[in-house]
């Protein structure tokens, strides 16, 4: 059986045994390492960002391939809109990824998404616009 030493870190607290080889290491290097359940619901929840970027990105690109009957102004304000979105999806799922693996690290409540109310403003403008488009 192999012992593994625990090491300090800067700030005096133990690191926990592997925190120096997992990426990144200003969050495995922080309080102690949570029920794996809850690790891998942080982490199916990075993927489901990622896969609501896909489909922002998806979307954005049919509405301007796709020629619909929607005043062509607002059609590609509607597929920008859509595409910036996607773009904005990744960076919720990376900082919400971290701030929740940490908070569970820490033994601290949940942090609430980042991008959970512009990712919702942002479809109802799309909404909007589409709608907008259909009508005029």
């Amino acid at each position: 059986m192999v012992r593994r030493r625990s090491s300090t870190s800067h700030a005096g607290r133990p690191t926990p045994p592997g925190a120096s080889t997992r990426w990144p290491r200003h969050v495995f290097s922080q309080g102690s390492d949570p029920d794996p359940r809850f690790s891998l619901a942080n982490e199916r929840t990075f993927l489901a960002w990622i896969r609501t970027s896909l489909a922002l990105f998806a979307a954005g690109v049919a509405l301007e391939a796709v020629n619909l009957p929607i005043v062509p102004g607002l059609r590609r304000a509607s597929a920008i809109v859509l595409i910036l979105l996607g773009v904005a999806a990744p960076a919720q799922a990376w900082f919400g990824w971290v701030r929740t693996e940490l908070a569970l690290r820490r033994g601290r409540g949940l942090p609430p998404p980042l991008m959970a109310v512009p990712v919702g403003g942002g479809l109802m403008l799309v909404g909007v616009l589409v709608l907008l488009g259909l009508i005029l």
